[in-house]
């Protein structure tokens, strides 16, 4: 029997995705070769690729509006410089959410001009900063759409005069979004697509060529856009597991589809932490993530006894992170309701023998 799994990353992933990529490593659609020994310059993985891509356009509502889609490697970290590499001939500013635009920053930075535009590191970045200026002759503004850490998330973009970057690792293709606003979407694989390895980088083109610097070709988005994602040999597993997933959404009904499921998902898990007084939730409330429920237990001597009912109820990956302490529910695409109802209730019995 599967477990619970609430890991925040690599995260669950569909029964129908897994089996299909674990039966393409051992022979793909019946051609006698494995998924991971083909040529990445094959036909039969070239239309992986292709469709891969086409599908991530397709789901963020981007077909045929200047946009392209790359699968690369090197992770969300990779992509915090690349982003500056491409786009920061003069400054830019960044918005300060939570430790990994802590991250975007630091990488930026390698280069002077840049600068916060907010920050809410001030209250351990339990909530998002509002009401900011973005200056207009600023190169581009970056933000983080989730802080899988601290839990919170960006209800509303501003109207921001000049591109805008966003890193959507842990919160792509959850929710409806206008995702025309974005010059630059870039998020990991492993929170809602597929396996670490791989990270998807959607891009407007024409924000492209606008730097003077020369860039290394591994760092040029031209380069990666020009050879279609094959710059180099591409993560074959990663990128075919996300294609299944990208699918398996479409399938479903889309974005659309998948955002009413993990709303459900998330007002059960928060009405649980509100009600429930022997739980505390760490991010102001109107700027709680559909995908991670970041709570506190207010006495830590029942965290023993909490722990092991989570365990006997086959509950995995609920450990909150270091900067937070407590408890976190990364409640993704593929985590089903039932997961989160299995949550609730240890935390109801817990109350009950409390």
């Amino acid at each position: 029997m599967r477990k619970h799994n609430f890991s925040a990353g690599p995260c669950t992933l569909p029964q129908e995705v897994l089996l299909k990529a674990s039966q393409a490593v051992v022979d793909l659609d019946n051609s006698g070769l494995s998924l991971i020994e083909i040529s990445h310059r094959s036909k039969a993985f070239v239309d992986i690729m292709e469709n891969a891509r086409a599908l991530a356009l397709e789901l963020l509502g981007l077909e045929g509006k200047g946009y392209k889609a790359l699968f690369l490697q090197g992770g969300a970290s990779t992509q915090f410089l690349m982003v500056a590499l491409n786009l920061l001939e003069k400054r830019a500013g960044y918005l300060d959410s939570g430790s990994w635009a802590a991250k975007a920053i630091k990488e930026a930075e390698i280069f002077d001009d840049v600068y916060k535009v907010a920050t809410s590191k001030d209250a351990n970045y339990n909530y998002i900063p509002k009401g900011y200026d973005i200056p207009e002759d600023y190169d581009y503004f970056h933000c983080t759409s989730n802080n899988t850490i601290f839990g919170t998330q960006m209800k509303e973009f501003p109207n921001a005069p000049i591109p805008m970057v966003c890193d959507m690792s842990s919160d792509i293709f959850s929710r409806t979004l206008d995702f025309t606003q974005f010059d630059i979407i870039y998020a990991g694989a492993q929170k809602n697509m597929g396996p670490a390895g791989t990270t998807l980088v959607v891009i407007k083109e024409d924000v492209l060529g606008r730097v003077s610097r020369k860039i290394p070709s591994m760092m040029d988005y031209k380069v990666h856009l020009d050879k279609g994602s094959m710059f180099n040999t591409p993560p074959v597993f990663a990128v075919y597991t996300s294609m299944l997933t990208l699918q398996w959404l479409k399938d479903l009904g889309g974005i659309a589809a998948i955002e009413k499921e993990n709303e459900k998902k998330a007002r059960l898990m928060y009405s649980e932490i509100d009600l429930n007084p022997l739980f505390k939730g760490f991010a102001n409330k109107a700027d709680r993530s559909l995908m991670n429920a970041t709570f506190t237990l207010e006495n830590e001597n029942l965290k023993e006894t909490f722990d092991t009912m989570l365990k006997e109820a086959d509950v995995n990956g609920l450990n909150g992170h270091r900067s937070v302490g407590g408890y976190r529910a990364s409640m993704y695409n593929a985590l089903s309701l039932d997961s989160v109802k299995a949550v609730v209730e240890v935390m109801s019995e817990l109350e009950r023998k409390a």
